[in-house]
C-alpha cells in the first residue's frame, strides 16, 4: 500500500468514527430513531406516544400529543420536528414550515428537520428552498446519509415531473 493510500484510508476511518455520534444526534427524522431524553431527565410520555402514532400513520392523533410536549419543553428540537412532520403529513405543509424552522433554530444540524422541511417546500412548489436544505444536508453528511438521499430523490422526482410529483401529504 502506498503512503498516499494509507493516509486516505486513515482519514476515511477517522471521519467514519467522528460521524457516529453525529448520526445519533441527528435523529428524529429521516428514518432514524428519536433521541432519548437527556440523562437524568425522563422522556415525556406524550413524546413517545406521539412518535408511536406517527409511525402508525395516525398523524392527526400525534399532533395534540406533540403540541403538549413543545408547550412543556420549548427547547425540544425533536418534538418540533415530529410535530411539523405530523402536521405536514396530515395535509398542511404551510403550517409545518415555522415548526421545522423552530426545530432548526434549536438544532441547526438536525438532519431530519432539513429533509422534511425540504419536502414541505416541494409540496408548496418551492424547489429552490428544498435545494437549499439539500445543500445543507450535503455539508452535514460527510458521506451520503439517508436524509440527503431521500430529499435528493424527492427533488429529482419533483423536477422530472415538472412539479406534478410531490412528497406525499398523507400516505
Amino acid at each position: 500500500m502506498s503512503f498516499r493510500r494509507g493516509i486516505v484510508l486513515v482519514l476515511a476511518c477517522a471521519a467514519i468514527a467522528a460521524s457516529i455520534p453525529a448520526a445519533t444526534h441527528a435523529a428524529g427524522g429521516g428514518g432514524d430513531e428519536p433521541r432519548r431524553a437527556a440523562p437524568g431527565k425522563p422522556e415525556d410520555p406524550d413524546y413517545g406516544a406521539g412518535v408511536k402514532a406517527i409511525k402508525a400513520g395516525s398523524f392527526a392523533q400525534a399532533i395534540p400529543l406533540l403540541e403538549g410536549v413543545v408547550a412543556r419543553d420549548a427547547a425540544n428540537a425533536d418534538a418540533y420536528n415530529w410535530l411539523a412532520y405530523a402536521i405536514r403529513r396530515n395535509g398542511d405543509p404551510a403550517r409545518a414550515l415555522p415548526l421545522y424552522e423552530k426545530a432548526l433554530a434549536l438544532d441547526p444540524k438536525h438532519r431530519g428537520a432539513h429533509e422534511y422541511i425540504g419536502e414541505a417546500y416541494l409540496a408548496l412548489d418551492n424547489p429552490a428552498k428544498a435545494r437549499e436544505h439539500l445543500t445543507r444536508l450535503d455539508s452535514l453528511c460527510f458521506f451520503s446519509c439517508e436524509e440527503y438521499r431521500d430529499l435528493k430523490k424527492a427533488i429529482e422526482a419533483y423536477e422530472k415531473s415538472r412539479g406534478k410529483v410531490k412528497p406525499a401529504a398523507v400516505r
